[in-house]
């Protein structure tokens, strides 16, 4: 079977159910996200640009960005998620929504993307998914 052919049809239910998992987990306690990254593949870009480095690679250098951001508090909104399957069974998830930062009661606007890979495509147990890439930015300006 190719690998195009290997598309996974819950690729929505599966799309929506981390993005509740992931931020309900980030908002209660970041520092607990390590599971959902892989030590070897994952990698996050947060504000990533020629002048400011935000590129982390395992799940350790991603929990510690994660960890050390500078807030107590976040909740997450999501305004807009959209899914597509990718090959090998993975896939896209693409949220667009609004950060409320330490109580504050104006949104802060965010985008996210993330790839999702099946557990087995990184040599581990079969039945769940990890974070391959994760692209986090501001919406500002």
């Amino acid at each position: 079977m190719s690998a195009l052919q290997n598309i996974n049809a819950n690729f929505d239910q599966v799309g929506k159910a981390f993005v509740e998992h992931y931020y309900k987990m980030f908002d209660a306690d970041r520092s607990q996200l390590g599971p959902l990254y892989n030590d070897t593949y994952s990698m996050l870009n947060f504000e990533h640009s020629e002048g400011r480095p935000g590129q982390f690679k395992g799940s350790a250098a991603i929990v510690e960005k994660l960890r050390t951001l500078p807030f107590q508090k976040v909740q997450h909104q999501v305004v807009t998620l959209d899914t597509q399957p990718t090959p090998n069974g993975g896939v896209i998830v693409m949220v667009c929504g609004n950060l409320l930062i330490d109580g504050e009661q104006m949104p802060t606007k965010f985008s996210q993307a993330f790839t999702l890979l099946p557990t087995e495509a990184a040599g581990l147990a079969p039945g769940s998914f990890f974070i391959f890439n994760d692209l986090f930015r501001l919406n500002v300006g």
